[in-house]
């Protein structure tokens, strides 16, 4: 049963892998370190069926399902929340290994199909009650918020992912390292995260009789929704029986209003991170009494004294259907401008995860200070934001000092030689210099579309 670890998946493994399709002979390993990185080597298949979504949606509708401005945000949240993995196992694994090593009462054995399927129902279920906390503890939803703030439902929105949300789980998953082999949970919960992103479409309608077991985009997208039917249901990973049977099911049933009941109106990815605990610590210093403070952290997003744990549903704001997503617009040129640069710190954030064994823990420091820096200068540009002239001088110029330090080479060296060397990349630098002059003029809307 058990098969030689290979570094790469094939073609219909990538493929299976999206769709928990890995058999258990395909997917048993006897060490946690023989563990594939799975999630990291789906990203080719991430793009394939975001492109498959997009050319099927233009037949279907006659428009383009992404917007660019939302889907870079989402991207950029999937990217910082991968930054952590880079230097081990994290907290998540770590944690359950402990456990494992010093508190285990019974060893299944690594190489039955019964702890395969036994960790399959483990993992599932204790991420039903992950998620469900996750939306009822106000702590844990200043987390989980980032994955609903997008006001699009479509593949790039599976990436939108939050850095800090994995600190809060991992204590979820403890009960089962009492007797299942590390090695088999850390093949399971990348499965089941992986199952989930092929489940924020809508270009998939009803699946029939599959509706009544898994989780399926029907009821996903009743998860994603603001829409009174849909607050706090369908919390399911990979099942959907989970939510029937401790009674937080809703099927689709009505046009569903993505995104935060209150929504944030940003694409900058660091305050779509944080600005829920922001938001938590002002709350705290203005609640009185020692029992309400405590409760601003622990209750639910909606609560405030006097009212229900989770709030009270009237106070939500109505859902009228003609809601219009945030879209603030900037020039055509400076699209481009934000979009290459994407592409360039997209490469970047790939080269390091493949080499991240061959270079020094300050190269990749450097690697990822200029990738939050650059993604952060592309969410403010999104906004036409006028800080972001200063934040993208301030990136180029970390850029070409690094460049010339020679700390962006090895892994770097392709991705920036190109940016630093092409004539585009020129021009589009002399471009900034232009927007940096004018910039008081163009916020102020001379220049925007």
């Amino acid at each position: 049963m058990v098969r030689p670890p290979q570094s790469n998946l094939s073609l219909s493994q990538g493929v299976r892998v999206l769709f928990y399709g890995l058999t258990p002979s395909e997917s048993t390993f006897s060490q946690v370190e023989e563990v594939q990185d799975y999630v990291q080597q789906a990203i080719p298949y991430f793009v394939g069926m975001m492109i498959i979504e997009l050319v099927i949606t233009w037949f279907q509708k006659g428009q383009i399902v992404f917007r660019l401005n939302d889907a870079c945000s989402s991207i950029s949240a999937g990217i910082l929340s991968r930054l952590p993995t880079i230097f081990g196992r994290g907290l998540e694994l770590s944690g359950y290994i402990y456990i494992w090593e010093n508190f285990r009462i019974y060893v299944l054995p690594w190489d039955s199909l019964w702890t395969w399927w036994l960790a399959f129902l483990g993992v599932d279920f204790a991420y039903y009650w992950i998620h469900r906390m996750s939306h009822e503890v106000n702590i844990m939803w200043a987390a989980h918020q980032v994955h609903h703030s997008s006001e699009d439902y479509n593949l790039s929105t599976a990436l939108r992912q939050s850095v800090l949300q994995k600190y809060f789980s991992w204590i979820f998953n403890l009960p089962m390292a009492l007797f299942i082999p590390p090695s088999i949970h850390a093949v399971h919960l990348q499965f089941n995260l992986l199952y989930q992103f092929w489940i924020h479409t809508e270009i998939i309608g009803n699946l029939g009789p599959l509706e009544l077991m898994l989780n399926t985009p029907s009821h996903h997208r009743v998860h994603h929704g603001r829409n009174l039917y849909c607050i706090d249901k369908n919390y399911g990973g990979t099942l959907i029986i989970w939510d029937r049977i401790f009674g937080t099911f809703e099927p689709e049933n009505k046009k569903v209003i993505y995104g935060l009941t209150h929504p944030i109106n940003t694409f900058e990815p660091l305050w779509t991170q944080f600005h829920h605990f922001i938001y938590i610590w002002k709350t705290f210093w203005t609640t009185s009494g020692i029992n309400n403070k405590i409760f601003v952290i622990f209750k639910g997003p909606g609560w405030e004294p006097g009212k229900p744990r989770l709030g009270c549903p009237e106070d939500l704001p109505k859902i009228s259907g003609k809601e219009i997503p945030y879209n603030h617009q900037i020039p055509f040129w400076l699209q481009v401008y934000a979009m290459l640069h994407f592409i360039f710190v997209l490469g970047i954030y790939l080269q390091i995860f493949a080499n991240k064994l061959a270079v020094s823990e300050t190269t990749i420091l450097f690697g990822i200070g200029y990738i939050i820096l650059t993604l952060t200068s592309i969410g403010l540009m999104m906004e036409n934001r006028k800080q972001a002239a200063i934040l993208e001088f301030i990136r180029c110029c970390a850029f070409l000092c690094l460049h010339e330090l020679g700390s962006l080479t090895g892994p770097f060296k392709l991705v920036t030689e190109e940016l630093y060397c092409t004539q585009i990349g020129q021009r589009l630098f002399l471009e900034l210099y232009r927007w940096l002059h004018f910039v008081d003029v163009w916020h102020s809307g001379v220049y925007e579309v």
